[in-house]
């Protein structure tokens, strides 16, 4: 069965547990925090596929590095080691962060600008563009990239909305050379 799948089953047993326990809110956190850890430390993956520690050891691992986590998401990675299905610990993440966001009505945005962003131009950016995806409103990731001369450039899901000095120019760059081409 593919990662996908059982990443996407896992994320919509724990979405349902933490409806019928009312702990959505925690259970998202933890997973925000999961999927950080996971992703930025490649020794915790490492570590939880080696074949000669045992899966008790491993599980004292999880339940050392992630005190404070709730008990439902501490037995969700027991599980997991259990099941030799650690490498679904980002999918699993992801795919339950998204079912929280849709279920709230938000979607998480990257938006990159030539400085950070005040909190106000975070709040206009996000009425602005979640109606255009179908959403409430915009959980935003703001990077700044000097590349883009001046603008913004936003990325919800797999759309872009690019109003760069940066993107703009790159277009007209296209057309005078198609336009050449045809010319």
């Amino acid at each position: 069965m593919s990662e996908v799948v059982v990443a996407k089953r896992y994320a919509d047993a724990l979405f349902e547990l933490g409806q019928e326990k009312s702990k959505l809110d925690t259970f998202q956190e933890e997973m925000k925090t999961l999927r950080q850890v996971a992703l930025e430390n490649g020794s915790l993956e490492t570590v939880l596929k080696h074949p000669r520690i045992p899966a008790d050891r491993k599980k004292e691992l999880v339940k050392e590095s992630f005190k404070g986590f709730s008990e439902e998401v501490l037995h969700t990675l027991h599980l997991l080691i259990d099941r030799h299905r650690t490498d679904i610990i980002v999918p699993l993440a992801e795919r339950f962060l998204e079912e929280v966001h849709r279920h709230q009505g938000v979607q998480e945005a990257t938006v990159y600008t030539v400085r950070e962003l005040s909190e106000e131009e975070k709040q206009r950016l996000s009425k602005t563009f979640a109606p255009k995806v179908g959403k409430d409103s915009l959980i935003i990731d703001n990077r700044v990239d000097p590349d883009l001369l001046g603008g913004v450039r936003i990325r919800i899901g797999n759309r872009i909305f690019d109003g760069s000095v940066r993107g703009k120019l790159d277009q007209m760059e296209r057309e005078l050379l198609s336009a050449n081409n045809r010319g």
